[in-house]
């Protein structure tokens, strides 16, 4: 019997069963894929990470990520968590006030700062995300209404595409008028199995500009029934791309520098805040940043009989 120790913890938050939770395996080793995929079954958490040494010399950490169902090349909330984890058990080691570490994940090298508060406890996590790329456009908006159980004119009234982004993971982004319409929101499988599954990613994002918390920027909701996730309270895989895509519809003004907070969980009662950063020069986006803060859970094991 091998015993395999995680630690618990909640992501995109200051306190407490706010958040995302994440479990992270911090000495994983080279653990057979479908064990970890039995173990985050086993969790049934939004993700859980498993961490080893990594492939490539560059990177200091390789960070494979499992949802209850799949593995995903990446995410936000376990880019974070796990660095949070990593930090606070000594495992990345600070400088005078931050840490710099790059992570292998599925879609290459993720590179990852740690701040430290004056009692050097980590605080701050920032991950920074592949460059945004656009995809295609959804015309059917009847059809992407009748799967978020909204009428058409919540989406049409915003004047705003309904558009696929991906920063490492693609997602549909659907924007909504105001917080009643994306409060009413529900969706329904059943219609993008029979209308959109050939069009649609299984993963799909919806937001309003109308906030609930002063200082927030955007209010989010995310669903992705198909990888065992029916809403996730926190995404920072599509914080990233939701930055870009109100930086390239003018959501929010022009500027080098663009910083937003997304509310997210506030339906699911695990309230989260994500900081995401956009860098532009000459209309192109050059630099795609997610961050936040962690809080510790706890810490558990698995006895196993093969590892």
């Amino acid at each position: 019997m091998r015993k395999l120790n995680y630690r618990l913890v909640d992501v995109f938050t200051s306190r407490a069963f706010g958040g995302n939770q994440l479990a992270v395996f911090p000495e994983a080793g080279e653990l057979p894929t479908q064990l970890m995929q039995a173990l985050a079954r086993e969790l049934n958490l939004s993700e859980t990470t498993f961490v080893s040494a990594p492939r490539d010399a560059q990177n200091d950490f390789r960070v494979r990520i499992f949802t209850p169902l799949a593995e995903l090349p990446m995410a936000g909330h376990p880019t974070v968590g796990t660095a949070y984890v990593l930090s606070r058990e000594g495992f990345i080691k600070r400088g005078e006030t931050d840490a710099r570490v790059n992570f292998e994940e599925g879609v290459g090298t993720i590179p990852v700062t740690i701040e430290f508060d004056e009692a050097g406890v980590p605080d701050w996590i920032q991950m920074q995300q592949p460059l945004p790329v656009f995809g295609p456009r959804l015309t059917d908006v009847e059809a992407v209404a009748e799967m978020l159980s909204v009428e058409a004119e919540a989406i049409t009234a915003t004047g705003l595409p309904v558009e696929v982004v991906s920063c490492g993971v693609p997602f549909l982004f659907v924007p909504l008028k105001n917080l009643e319409a994306i409060r009413r929101t529900r969706f329904r499988l059943d219609v993008w199995e029979r209308a959109l599954r050939d069009v649609v990613p299984p993963e799909v994002f919806v937001f309003t500009t109308e906030v609930e918390h002063a200082g927030s920027s955007v209010h989010s909701r995310m669903f992705a029934p198909t990888f065992g996730i029916n809403e996730d309270p926190a995404t920072g895989g599509a914080s990233g791309p939701l930055g870009c895509y109100m930086v390239k519809h003018a959501v929010v003004a022009a500027a080098q520098a663009v910083e937003l907070i997304s509310e997210q969980g506030i339906e699911m009662g695990r309230p989260s805040f994500i900081k995401i950063g956009i860098e532009q020069r000459d209309g192109e986006i050059t630099r795609v940043t997610v961050s936040g803060q962690c809080r510790f859970m706890g810490a558990g094991y698995f006895e196993v009989e093969q590892a």
